[in-house]
Formats: C-alpha cells, sequence, structure tokens
C-alpha cells in the first residue's frame, strides 16, 4: 500500500474504484440522512424567536438545536421524516462517490505524466478539484431535488420521484432542476481541493497512532478533513439551499418566509444585509457534526471495499 499523496491515485483498477467509491458513498448517505434533513431545515429557517431584532413573522416550525430539531421532526412527521429525500440523496451519493473518486485517481495520473510536475499537495488539490466539480455538476439535479423534499413539511409538495421530476420539468424547464449550481461548483471545487490535500497529509499522519482501533487512520483523517474544508466553504452551501428552493413551490415548503433569492453574489449580500454574518452561518454546528461521521464512513468504507475487491480479484486468479 502506497503512502502520502501516491495512496488514492495509484491503488486499485478502474471497476475496483467506481464499486468502491460507489458503495462508499451509498453507506454514507444512509447513516448521516437524519442529520442531513436537520441542516437543511436550519438553513432554510431565516429567523427564529430568539432573535429580538426580527421583524418577519415567523411561519411554521422554529428549530433550535440539532437534538431539539431531530425530535420535533420525529414528531411531528413521524421517525421517517428523518429520512425526506433519502432515495434522490443514496442515488446522487452513490453516481457521486464513484464519480469522484474515478476523477480523482484519472486525473493525478494524468497529472503524474506532465513534463514539470506539481507537488504533492498541489496535484492532490487540484485532482479533488477537479472531481468534485464534475461529480456536483452531473449530479445536481439529484441534489436539488433531494432538498426539496427535505424542506417538505407535513403537507406534500411533490408526492413521488418522479412526479418531482415532470412537475419541475413542465413548471420550471430543464433550467430549474440546476438552480443553484454555482453555488455547489463554487463551494465543491475549493472543498473538494482542500479536503483531499489534507486527506493525503494527514492519512500517514493517523497512521502512527496505533491506539486507534481497526485501523481507523483512513476514518480519522477524513474526519478533520472534512472538519477544515467544510468551515472555510459553508456559506456557499447555505446560499446553495436557499436557491435550490426557489421557483414557484418557495412559500409552500415547511419553512414559508423563505425570501426570493437570484444569484449567488446577489444572495450573500442580500442575508448580509437583512441577517449579518451569523446568517451565513445557520446549520454549521450540524454541518460539521455531519461532515465528520460522513467523511470517516465513506473514506473508512472506501478504503476496505477497495481492499475487498482487490483480494477477492487475487483469489480468483490464484
Amino acid at each position: 500500500m502506497s503512502a502520502g499523496g501516491d495512496h488514492l491515485k495509484d491503488e486499485g483498477t478502474k471497476r475496483q474504484v467506481v464499486l468502491a467509491g460507489g458503495t462508499a458513498g451509498l453507506i454514507s448517505r444512509f447513516c448521516i440522512a437524519p442529520l442531513d434533513v436537520v441542516k437543511i431545515r436550519l438553513q432554510l429557517q431565516i429567523h427564529s424567536l430568539s432573535d429580538p431584532t426580527s421583524h418577519r413573522t415567523v411561519v411554521g416550525p422554529v428549530y433550535k438545536g440539532t437534538l431539539s430539531t431531530l425530535r420535533a421532526i420525529a414528531k411531528a412527521e413521524g421517525i421517517t421524516g428523518l429520512w425526506k429525500g433519502n432515495v434522490p440523496a443514496e442515488m446522487m451519493y452513490v453516481c457521486y462517490g464513484a464519480l469522484q473518486f474515478t476523477t480523482y485517481r484519472a486525473t493525478t495520473q494524468a497529472l503524474a505524466e506532465l513534463p514539470y510536475r506539481l507537488p504533492p499537495s498541489g496535484e492532490s488539490f487540484v485532482s479533488g478539484a477537479v472531481a468534485g466539480g464534475l461529480a456536483t455538476t452531473t449530479t445536481y439535479p439529484l441534489d436539488l431535488l433531494r432538498t426539496r423534499f427535505a424542506a417538505q413539511g407535513s403537507e406534500r409538495i411533490y408526492r413521488s420521484l418522479f412526479g418531482s421530476i415532470k412537475e419541475i420539468a413542465q413548471h420550471e424547464g430543464p433550467a430549474g432542476f440546476f438552480r443553484g449550481c454555482s453555488a455547489a461548483v463554487a463551494q465543491v471545487v475549493p472543498y473538494m481541493g482542500f479536503f483531499f490535500t489534507a486527506y493525503e497529509g494527514l492519512r500517514p499522519v493517523m497512521a502512527r497512532f496505533d491506539s486507534l482501533p481497526f485501523g481507523t487512520n483512513d476514518a480519522a483523517a477524513g474526519v478533520v478533513a472534512s472538519i477544515l474544508a467544510k468551515t472555510g466553504i459553508f456559506p456557499l452551501d447555505l446560499v446553495r439551499k436557499r436557491l435550490q428552493v426557489q421557483g414557484p413551490t418557495r412559500t409552500r415548503y415547511v419553512h414559508r418566509n423563505i425570501p426570493e433569492y437570484d444569484g449567488v453574489i446577489r444572495s450573500i449580500a442580500m442575508i448580509l444585509r437583512t441577517q449579518g454574518v451569523r446568517g451565513l452561518y445557520r446549520g454549521l454546528t450540524v454541518s460539521l457534526l455531519k461532515a465528520a461521521p460522513a467523511s470517516a464512513v465513506t473514506m473508512w468504507t472506501y478504503e476496505r471495499v477497495l481492499k475487498l475487491l482487490q483480494e477477492t480479484e487475487l483469489h480468483a486468479l490464484a
């Protein structure tokens, strides 16, 4: 097994990388789905009752904190409410995981063929950014559907996945599936670049700690890398969510007072003007709580599935 910057780019065949990446995304998504729903609800919440400067009437539930939001959703919508949007999300994570790891591997190998090579950290950043940008753009319609389903309260706006696709296509056109995509790409390119750079650098460091059980140095490196990368780009994630619920159904979600936003820069300016800097970081705590286990499960599963596939093929050839 290679170390440092050569770790992810040299291991496994293309088929093994696709299978391992897809499996990692599938399992990771299911585990963190409830936290994802909580994050989306908090990000879409404009004002809280504790905000003394708010002059806007609060319409819909008011969520405060991760645990209380989990309880509130489960009480009002049932335990299944914590997995709203999980079907398009699972589809997205499988496709995203496979595309992400495949593109990362292909890009790093292509960079290695250049006459003048970048430093290892530079190769990791470029490869991670390219992988994240391509995977995000390709799977974005599923991300939008996930957000809209998670934003639904007791009132069902969309009754099925196919019904939602038909309704958005009919009333919003093809562009409706890509609302906020520019914010997503602007977010994920630096995020994935920093994530893979940090991960490749932290993994050999974590490997020195023998006390970590079950070889969880992969998971630990994934957790730290994710937290470092996530905090810096969080405002773009929040803007993406606000933009994703724009359109004719904007006032029908669980938070009915979502303002009308248009464009990334104008949305950021509007949030700063009406809610201040704190408004750009609504849901950051649960986002970090979600990002840590998500990245840990993703990287741990990816490494283990890849190793299992390699061992299985070796035994088959023996």
